[in-house]
């Protein structure tokens, strides 16, 4: 019997070949041609209608496979507590007075981490009030990251910082966390900040409160410095944002950042912070990551708290850390992840453990990676490269592959693509009846398509996309009973990156092209739609470009990531195994993801500041 609230019975869904391929065809749109579409949406329902039927989401009506399934509109599944999952008071309190997991030197030496900063406080070199002042120099209007920050806080995080300065002096931090800067995606509430949701509005809450996972950060003595870019809305996989503008990709001006939390891996991936807050509805913490080579996990459904945030898409979206290396990434979650009482969820899920311990399904069965071959085989064939060198990386490091099927992929991305646009949509119109500007509110013209096509869905569409969802919910259930402690390996992204086109920047531009949106989601949506943990980690980059199956000639390196998705509850054994990938990298030669020319060296900056005073 599962130790687990909500657990799907296992069940092997159906065999035989997917009959539900179907090449995207959705018509793409930049500058007058979007402005025109978006303005004929609004008048004339009949295109959204044929817009949403174009989009194939009507083929969810004639899939017979649904017919003994019965919909399931929540995927959260909850481990019963255990000694062996649960976080102990004596290590819950050791969270705020010890140093933590101890970084690698060799990871240390390239990126920042946490350690980094936290050790420089300790020796007195530097003090978090000079890195604050600092990154403030760095970020403060006119500046070249301008588009990587919505708003900045610039009072709150210098008191913040003095404080933490103080503590350290007097040999009192608070924990590893103490000191160090970090930033949030405006999809959460940070007292302080405006709350835009990336878009020309102004959604801030009016008592000014602060989402209670970003409240465990700062609880912990982090130094917030504001809000970070975000695809508007949540709705796309690019960051192209009409609004506020593009965030940079450190590793190439030429390509997108990837969304929707393209902010939070701009700031990471260049080093203006070791740690962000990303959101993740389909991929939105995963495709940035990868896009711009650092780490980045999606927890399991329900476990981390944004109370009393609400959530944009609350079957499919969560709230999840990212950064440069697999040590930060566990602190930022066990942090992050603490119990709330107010949430139905988080109050019922095990504490996460300190650091990074090591998943018991890891320690009772061999180390095994799941690969869908058929599934696998769709990426391109540089991205495909790439990640099949890392696999075998793992195989000789004694992690037996077996190759496992996967029931109606194409149209369990459809039904998620459904359900998120659905929800989405719905938390778009609760937005305009409560805001303060709800006469004026206004969104791209980009998204003004996108939810006018989500309007077209009816009760009835929502829940076969539901059953769909238990259909594969049933299924993952069986193959993690065949094969316990499994993780299922893919790319992140099928494809080597997001280049920009012309016309798709600036107060104009904007780009609705689903082809890419659904090609770039190809492998994240199940972990979403499903509600399992899954956590990207860079591996190596292309050599070229490959947009719509065709090389781009020029000297462009582009970020490669891979994907791992565990069990419900397993982020212990997906921390693991992205450990285990950084290990392997490095031991390659490989491992050093700074962007060439491009990452800033803050703690350097920091110190020579203090120098001249």
């Amino acid at each position: 019997m599962h130790k687990a609230f909500g657990y799907p019975p296992p069940k092997k869904g159906p065999d035989g070949p997917d009959p539900y391929y179907r090449e995207a065809k959705n018509p793409v749109l930049r500058d007058f041609s979007l402005l025109l579409m978006a303005f004929l949406v609004s008048k004339f329902n009949f295109l959204a209608a044929f817009l949403w039927r174009n989009a194939g989401f009507d083929a969810l009506r004639t899939a017979k496979e649904l017919d003994e399934y019965e919909p399931r509109c929540d995927p959260t599944v909850i481990p019963i507590h255990s000694g062996d999952e649960e976080a102990s008071s004596t290590e819950s309190k050791s969270l705020t007075e010890t140093k933590g997991e101890q970084q690698s030197e060799e990871v240390a030496r390239r990126h920042y981490s946490i350690t980094d900063y936290h050790d420089a406080y300790r020796s007195g070199k530097l003090t978090p009030t000079m890195v604050a002042h600092t990154i403030l120099s760095l970020i403060s209007p006119p500046s070249k990251y301008g588009t990587i920050f919505i708003d900045i806080r610039k009072e709150q995080l210098l008191t913040a910082a003095e404080a933490s300065s103080k503590r350290y002096v007097e040999g009192k931090p608070l924990g590893i966390l103490d000191g160090v800067p970090v930033a949030v995606k405006d999809e959460v509430d940070l007292s302080g900040c405006k709350k835009t949701l990336g878009s020309a509005n102004d959604f801030t809450r009016p008592d000014g409160c602060t989402s209670w996972c970003v409240q465990n950060w700062e609880d912990a003595g982090a130094v917030i410095l504001g809000k970070l870019n975000m695809h508007e809305l949540g709705l796309d996989t690019s960051n192209n944002n009409p609004i506020h503008g593009i965030p940079p990709n450190p590793h190439s001006p030429h390509h997108y950042p990837g969304g929707s939390s393209g902010g939070s891996a701009s700031a990471v991936s260049l080093g203006l912070v070791p740690l962000a807050l990303g959101a993740d509805a389909g991929g939105s913490i995963r495709i940035p990551s990868s896009y711009c080579a650092i780490s980045g996990m999606k927890p399991s459904h329900g476990r981390i708290s944004i109370s009393p945030t609400p959530s944009l898409a609350p079957s499919v979206g969560v709230v999840g850390p990212m950064a440069t290396n697999i040590s930060d990434v566990s602190i930022g979650y066990t942090i992050m992840g603490a119990q709330d009482a107010r949430s139905l969820s988080s109050a019922l899920f095990p504490s996460p453990r300190i650091g990074l311990s090591v998943s018991k399904n890891l320690k009772a069965s061999k180390k095994i990676i799941g690969v869908c071959d058929p599934w696998l085989a769709r990426a391109d064939a540089p991205v495909l490269q790439v990640c099949q060198s890392a696999l075998n990386k793992y195989k000789a490091a004694g992690w037996t592959i077996v190759p496992i099927t996967i029931p109606l992929i194409p149209l369990g991305q459809t039904a998620h693509a459904l359900t998120s646009l659905s929800e989405i949509t719905s938390s778009a119109a609760s937005l305009s009846s409560t805001s303060a500007r709800a006469d004026d509110l206004t969104f791209s013209s980009a998204n003004r398509i996108l939810l006018a096509v989500g309007k077209q869905a009816s009760a009835h569409d929502y829940l076969l996309a539901q059953k769909l969802r238990n259909l594969l919910m049933q299924h993952l259930s069986f193959l993690f009973d065949k094969h316990p402690g499994m993780v299922i390996v893919t790319p992140t992204t099928p494809n080597g990156g997001w280049r920009i086109e012309q016309g798709e920047v600036g107060k104009r531009g904007g780009v609705s092209d689903a082809n890419k949106s659904v090609r770039s989601m190809e492998y994240v949506w199940l972990a979403n739609f499903t509600g399992c943990p899954a956590i990207s980690v860079p591996v190596g980059f292309t050599n070229e470009a490959i947009v719509d199956g065709t090389k781009i000639d020029g000297d462009v390196r582009v970020p490669v990531g891979l994907m791992g998705m565990g069990a419900w509850g397993d982020e212990a054994g997906i921390l693991e195994w992205g450990r285990e990938g950084e290990k392997l990298m490095k031991e390659q030669g490989k491992g050093d993801w700074r962007p060439t020319g491009q990452w800033v060296d803050v703690l350097k900056l920091a110190g020579e500041s203090a120098a001249l005073e």
